[in-house]
Formats: C-alpha cells, sequence, structure tokens
C-alpha cells in the first residue's frame, strides 16, 4: 500500500458473538490505520469506519494498481496537511446474509454491542487512543451509515462525531419500493427458506436477486422473531407483494429519520453529523439525508449536508470531504 502511515492486524474472540444464530465466526479481524507522525505520548481521537450491505473492511485496504483507496486517499490528505490525524478503525460485521446492520438481534446476533463494548475498548488498550466520546467518531456509508447513526442515537455518551454517506434512512420513500422486488425474488425461489439456502450457496444472481438479500439481512435486524434465524418477519406479503403494516411499522420503529424526532438526549452530545447523497441515488437516499438534515437541525445539532452529482455506488471518494471535517471536530488531548 502506497502510505506513510502504516496498517494493523488484530483479531480476538469477540463475547457477544460467540454461539450467534447464524454460526457466523467469533473470532473477528480489526484492521486500524496509524498515521505517520505520532509523537511520543500522543493519543488520537478514533474514527471507526462502518461499510455498506456486503462491504468488508478489506475493501477498504485493498490495492488496485490505477486508483488510490479510501486509506491511500485520508494518508495523503494527512501527509499534505489537509486533514488533522486520527487512527481509522475497520471491523467486520458482516453475517451470513451479506451484513448485520449493526444492531443487535436474536436472529443474528450482537454487532451493535460487539462494536461499542468490544472493539472500541480493544483498539484503546491497543493503541494511542483517546477513551473519552468527544474523541470518537463513526462514520460510513449506506448500511454503515445507518450503523453510525443508530451508535449515535442508541447509546448516548458513546460518540460524538458522525458522518453518514447516503446513509438508510425515510424508509417509506427509500426501502418500501425495494419490497416488490424483495417479494417477487424469494417468491420466485420458493419461499424465504429456499431464499436462503440459494442465498448462501450461490449468492445474489442480480439485482432483484440482490434486493432480496439485503431485505433478508435487514428483517433479521428489523423483525427478528425467537426462534432461530429464519423465524423473522417479512414486511411484504409473498402471493400479493402487499405490505404488510404490523410487520412494517416494526421496521420504521427502526428509521433514524423517526428516532432523530425522539432521542434528544443523545442528539444532545452530538458535536457533528454529516450528511451527504449523490442527487440521482437510485434508492432515493439523498431525500433521506434532507429530511434528516431537516429534523436534525431542528433540534439544536450542528450539520454539515451537501449533495453531489452521482448516484448510490461509487462513493468511497466522499471521505475525502467528510473526514476532514470530522477530525476538525474530534477533541485532541
Amino acid at each position: 500500500m502506497r502510505i506513510q502511515g502504516r496498517i494493523e492486524r488484530f483479531s480476538f474472540e469477540s463475547r457477544c458473538l460467540a454461539s450467534n444464530p447464524l454460526g457466523d465466526p467469533a473470532t473477528r479481524e480489526v484492521i486500524v490505520y496509524v498515521p505517520p507522525g505520532l509523537r511520543d505520548g500522543e493519543r488520537l481521537p478514533t474514527v471507526t469506519m462502518l461499510p455498506g450491505y456486503v462491504g468488508h473492511p478489506s475493501g477498504v485496504v485493498a490495492y488496485d494498481p490505477f486508483k488510490r483507496n479510501t486509506v491511500e486517499l485520508l494518508d495523503a490528505q494527512i501527509v499534505a496537511g489537509e486533514c488533522k490525524p486520527f487512527l481509522l478503525v475497520l471491523p467486520d460485521c458482516m453475517t451470513r446474509w451479506g451484513g448485520s446492520q449493526f444492531l443487535d438481534s436474536p436472529a443474528h446476533g450482537a454487532y451493535q454491542t460487539y462494536l461499542v463494548d468490544e472493539v472500541l475498548p480493544e483498539v484503546e488498550a491497543r493503541f494511542p487512543a483517546i477513551a473519552a466520546p468527544e474523541a470518537r467518531a463513526m462514520v460510513g456509508r449506506s448500511s454503515g451509515g445507518f450503523g453510525a447513526l443508530r451508535v449515535a442515537l442508541d447509546r448516548p455518551g458513546v460518540i460524538s462525531v458522525v458522518a453518514s454517506h447516503a446513509g438508510d434512512a425515510l424508509f417509506e420513500v427509500t426501502m418500501r419500493p425495494m419490497l416488490t422486488t424483495a417479494a417477487a425474488a424469494i417468491a420466485r425461489a420458493g419461499g424465504l427458506a429456499a431464499f436462503a439456502e440459494k442465498l448462501v450457496t450461490e449468492g445474489p444472481k442480480g439485482p432483484l436477486d440482490f434486493d432480496a438479500a439485503f431485505v433478508l439481512a435487514a428483517a433479521a435486524a428489523y423483525s427478528p422473531g425467537e426462534d432461530g434465524p429464519l423465524s423473522l418477519e417479512l414486511p411484504v406479503d409473498l402471493e400479493t407483494g402487499m405490505v404488510r403494516a404490523d410487520v412494517w411499522a416494526r421496521w420504521l420503529a427502526h428509521d433514524p429519520a423517526e428516532l432523530v424526532l425522539t432521542r434528544k438526549e443523545a442528539l444532545a452530545g452530538l458535536r457533528l453529523v454529516f450528511l451527504d447523497a449523490g442527487d440521482g441515488d437510485e434508492h432515493g437516499l439523498h431525500f433521506a439525508a434532507r429530511v434528516l438534515r431537516d429534523r436534525l437541525r431542528g433540534a439544536g445539532v450542528n450539520v454539515v449536508h451537501e449533495e453531489f452529482a452521482g448516484g448510490h455506488r461509487g462513493t468511497s471518494h466522499r471521505y475525502t470531504v467528510s473526514l476532514p471535517l470530522v477530525a476538525d471536530a474530534l477533541a485532541r488531548g
């Protein structure tokens, strides 16, 4: 990798993920970028970066001969003095269904608790990190943006800065249309159990399967059952394609655009929320970002909001905009 800082990796066995319902590994790797020029005794803020659905932290540091990856771009900004230094933390929250939405669930495991109660303390014990909420941020794209928002909303006093790039929110606009294509793919496969088996053995075959895979993973997070991974409830009827109002209400209870209206204590501790999305986002997540902007500002939160020309994918370059602002908002020792 073409950087002046360094990449370190460590693994540990998670107590939270032990015996998780999907049988996914409890031992996970955490990747940490340490910037150059760290002085003896100096401690740095941390920024935890959460990938989108089916994303993995290894992708953030993957080598590409034709373009710089996210860490290489960040390293160049830090070296040039365009971004204050920090420790970048890349945790693994993958599940058999392609993602956990970074939430605790009886259908997939305790991934938010894993992030907050295990990953952050492990990093702060192993690296020169400032162990204080005012020096911690979480950032992410798509499902990762959702996860960052939810840690801020669900766990007051853990982080103080958030960046959400096209993060999942405003479900009535952004997720409801996906339920139709998901229902078609799941029904075509022969039902939920048959689709889930096919997903594990073959992966998604085309856009309909991908939507269905996401809806399966999201249902595990938003509408789980208590009797095993596939006891979850889908918010759409597979016969008619119509929304099941009772299950959909369970999904809406997880919507950050709704939660910001009531989580006043959590919002009071935020130094900055950065929001952006492409003006042609295929899921309409630029609409979600606009609504979040207005509701957060209405609650007195310091919000930076931007829209750019583009869609939902291929937007990792936007971290060159958000990370300097995030770094500037974090406290330093």
